[in-house]
């Protein structure tokens, strides 16, 4: 079994888990989910994220605003919602006819 396949009946067991599976789940894996979490404990993610700053704050690096987000975001769903009116399957043989 792949990993993907060994996630996906992970995610389906804790989703219908009792409480008690539950929490004997969470104390096996709690030391590596504290770690995952606590990124500022990490020494070379918090190296990566400095540099990152470095680069911003020099000039190096242009980084973009909330507003520049906003607009990408905004642009993207249109382009998603587009490309998803052309892509849809359809009888090619039937007529098609807006709003039926």
């Amino acid at each position: 079994m792949n990993t993907a396949a060994i996630r996906d009946r992970l995610y389906y067991y804790i989703r219908v888990a009792d409480d008690k599976k539950i929490k004997a789940i969470y104390m096996m894996l709690e030391d590596d989910i504290a770690e995952e979490t606590e990124w500022w404990n990490n020494p070379a993610f918090v190296s990566e994220l400095e540099k990152e700053y470095e680069a911003w704050d020099s000039g190096k690096d242009k980084g973009y605003s909330l507003a520049d987000i906003k607009v990408e975001i905004v642009s993207r769903k249109k382009i998603s919602a587009i490309s998803s009116v052309f892509h849809t399957s359809r009888d090619p043989k039937k007529k098609y006819t807006e709003g039926k």
